[in-house]
C-alpha cells in the first residue's frame, strides 16, 4: 500500500532509500468508511494525510449553515487542513470520506522532524506547497472570474470523475452553485 505514497513523494523529490525508509517509519495507515470526519470544525489537524484509495472532502459550513467544499480528494493525493496544520490552530474547515478511503497520516511532530534531517524531505514538502498554492489560487480564480456554466464546463472537461464519482449535492458546493442550477447546467 506505501508504494504509491513513495512514488508520490519521488515525483517532487529525489530520496535515497536510508532517507526513504526514515520517512515510511514515521507512516501509521488508517481504513475510514464512508460519511466519516476525521477532522472537524474547530479541532486541531495534527496530522498530515495521503489518501491512497478513495474520497475525501474538505469543506466549511458558513453562519447560514451552507457547505462550501474546498477540494475533493481522490486516489493518491495529499488531503489535510493544511492551514491548521501549519499554524497547529484550530481548524475552520471538515474533512470527511466520502467513500470508504484508505489513508497515510504522519503526525505533526514527526512531519516536522523530518524537515530538518531529511533535505529531500523539505523539497518535497516546498514542491507539494507550490503545488497546493497554485491549485487553491486557480479555483479562486475559476470562482471569481468565470460563470457557473463556464465552471461546471470546464469541470466536465478537465475532471469529469468529480461528475461520475460525486453526489450532485457536493459537485454544487464545490462549484459554488446551488443545486437547482448544477440540475438546469447538467440538463442542457
Amino acid at each position: 500500500m506505501t508504494d504509491i505514497f513513495k512514488d508520490f513523494i519521488t515525483q517532487l523529490a529525489e530520496v535515497n532509500k536510508q532517507d526513504m525508509n526514515r520517512i515510511m517509519s514515521c507512516i501509521t495507515t488508517h481504513k475510514v468508511k464512508r460519511n466519516t470526519i476525521i477532522l472537524s470544525q474547530g479541532e486541531v489537524c495534527t496530522r498530515f494525510y495521503f489518501l491512497e484509495k478513495g474520497c475525501m472532502r474538505t469543506y466549511y459550513i458558513t453562519k447560514e449553515g451552507q457547505e462550501k467544499t474546498r477540494l475533493v480528494s481522490f486516489d493518491n493525493s495529499p488531503v489535510t487542513a493544511l492551514t491548521s496544520f501549519i499554524t497547529q490552530k484550530p481548524s475552520v474547515e471538515y474533512i470527511d470520506a466520502l467513500e470508504d478511503s484508505e489513508l497515510l497520516s504522519i503526525s505533526y511532530d514527526d512531519f516536522f522532524i523530518l524537515l530538518n534531517e531529511i533535505p529531500s524531505w523539505a523539497l518535497f514538502y516546498r514542491k507539494m506547497l507550490e503545488l497546493a498554492f497554485a491549485f487553491q489560487n486557480r479555483r479562486i480564480e475559476d470562482l471569481v472570474t468565470l460563470s457557473a456554466k463556464e465552471r461546471y464546463e470546464k469541470l466536465l472537461k478537465e475532471q469529469p470523475h468529480y461528475i461520475q464519482r460525486l453526489s450532485n449535492r457536493v459537485v454544487a458546493t464545490y462549484l459554488g452553485i446551488s443545486q437547482e442550477t448544477l440540475s438546469r447546467l447538467k440538463s442542457k
